[in-house]
């Protein structure tokens, strides 16, 4: 309280001592998980082997370090932080320091490139002695497959992935060569689409020498990369999946990281998929790599000798974490009682009756003087309700007269709604000002978020502003 003005309530101290206990604190949106674990790093940071506390983005881990910071320099520990772009010397002083505040991918990139260093002097981690994770369901379990893996470069192969996109292009204008299963993220050739790709490939003489057939034992190369431009083409989408960074000219294939909606800046897809996407979009290839190091999500945090967690939905997943990891998931009570009101799903016909709810209630919304968080599941959805917002109409009505072939037919009225009305309408208001926070705007994100809590504020965002993130009603002047 002497720092921050906050002081802790009962339920957050339960929470952190689930987490000094090596278990899960499940806490409700808006409870205050950040101030939670406060009083667990503290406590295991003073035996002086390091705690690291995982966050799901690097501006939640710069905002989380400097935040909390203040409490733990005031009470005489260190505090630093991993984020990308760093030096190994800046590393190794971040992970010297008492606590280190950071994302899963970069603590699990520095222990690969560890494992790479010949000297030990060199070695930026100093040991895994104590991890929160904040959103632990989503790092622990939805990415717990994820491989994280550090390449390197081998020949280049620009010249024949240009030539399979431009095959691959001309095939799936055909949707009976290949079968599509978009959940499982898998993409196969029919018996049709591989008669018909064997038969071109040996038109332009692609097949290795002494060989008749795509699937001969020499050609196995080649049908990695047909598989690899096909997956390109069809499973992988621009704005969704990816952003070209740069315009077209010189532009690179940066990803969008499918969890927090944000650009994933130097990470490359492998075994020649990145390569195959950079031919779909005509920039630059650059040279396929090949695995030096790999490691999963799963296995990198289960080094840790203690492992804890926090996160507002773990019940549905408490099994596995008993399973796997040994973890149990202990429900912490609200503060005070919810007061939020769940409303039903709507479901309408069609796309533009939907967008045109959405258009309204955000502008009933502005008129209130009410903030608006609007959600979309990619970055061309978000830019799309971007634009019609730009070019919305506000309209109240000002009168309606029941028009005179319904005069005395009540129910004929009834069922036509306004349809058997004359209403006259007058404009409010043209275009409704709004800030759209995704991966293009990740450098104005902090100011995005301050602002959209501000009264009649509109924001439209990506899942950037799902995890972790905290909007404040009324704004954060700070």
């Amino acid at each position: 309280k002497r720092v921050l003005g906050q002081r802790q309530y009962d339920v957050q101290l339960a929470g952190g001592m689930i987490l000094n206990e090596g278990g899960i604190a499940e806490m409700r949106t808006g409870e205050g998980k950040t101030l939670v674990a406060v009083a667990p790093v503290y406590l295991n940071a003073l035996i002086g082997r390091g705690v690291h506390v995982i966050t799901v983005n690097d501006y939640l881990a710069r905002r989380d370090a400097e935040w909390m910071g203040r409490v733990y320099r005031f009470l005489g520990l260190e505090v630093g932080v991993i984020v990308n772009g760093l030096s190994d010397g800046q590393r190794q002083s971040a992970y010297q320091a008492d606590i280190t505040y950071g994302t899963n991918n970069e603590f699990g990139f520095d222990y690969l490139r560890d494992n790479l260093k010949y000297d030990r002097s060199e070695l930026v981690q100093r040991g895994h002695n104590f991890v929160i994770v904040d959103e632990v369901d989503s790092i622990l379990v939805d990415e717990a497959r994820t491989p994280l893996i550090i390449s390197g470069p081998t020949e280049d192969r620009s010249d024949l992935y240009k030539i399979l996109d431009a095959v691959i292009k001309e095939m799936i204008v055909d949707p009976s060569v290949y079968d599509l299963d978009e959940k499982q993220k898998q993409v196969l050739l029919t018996e049709e689409g591989s008669e018909k790709i064997e038969q071109i490939l040996e038109e332009r003489g692609l097949f290795a020498e002494d060989t008749t057939g795509l699937y001969d034992a020499a050609n196995i190369s080649l049908v990695h990369h047909i598989n690899q431009a096909l997956r390109a083409n069809t499973l992988y989408q621009r704005d969704r999946d990816y952003i070209i960074k740069g315009g077209q000219d010189g532009g690179e294939i940066v990803l969008i990281d499918e969890f927090t909606g944000r650009m994933m800046t130097g990470r490359r897809l492998s075994e020649g998929l990145h390569q195959a996407i950079e031919a779909k979009e005509d920039v630059k290839i650059q040279p396929e790599n090949q695995t030096l190091a790999s490691v999963t999500i799963q296995n990198y945090f289960r080094l840790y000798k203690k492992l804890s967690g926090m996160t507002g939905t773990a019940a549905t997943e408490a099994q596995e974490f008993g399973d796997i990891y040994k973890m149990e998931v202990l429900e912490v009570p609200t503060n005070r009682p919810v007061q939020r009101i769940d409303y039903d799903d709507e479901v309408y016909r069609t796309e533009r009756e939907k967008n045109d709810a959405i258009c309204k209630q955000i502008a009933d919304c502005r008129d209130r003087g009410q903030p608006i968080l609007v959600g979309t599941v990619s970055i061309e959805k978000s830019e799309q309700l971007s634009a019609l917002l730009d070019r919305y109409e506000h309209k109240v009505e000002l009168s309606r007269t029941l028009k005179p072939e319904f005069a005395g037919k009540p129910k004929e009225a009834e069922k036509l709604g306004d349809a058997a009305y004359d209403i006259v309408w007058e404009t409010k208001f043209r275009g409704i000002p709004h800030s759209v926070l995704n991966a293009r705007q990740h450098e104005q994100e902090a100011y995005i978020v301050a602002d959209a809590g501000l009264p009649g504020a509109v924001t439209i965002a990506t899942n950037m502003a799902g995890r972790g993130t905290d909007i404040q009603l009324g704004g954060n002047l700070e």
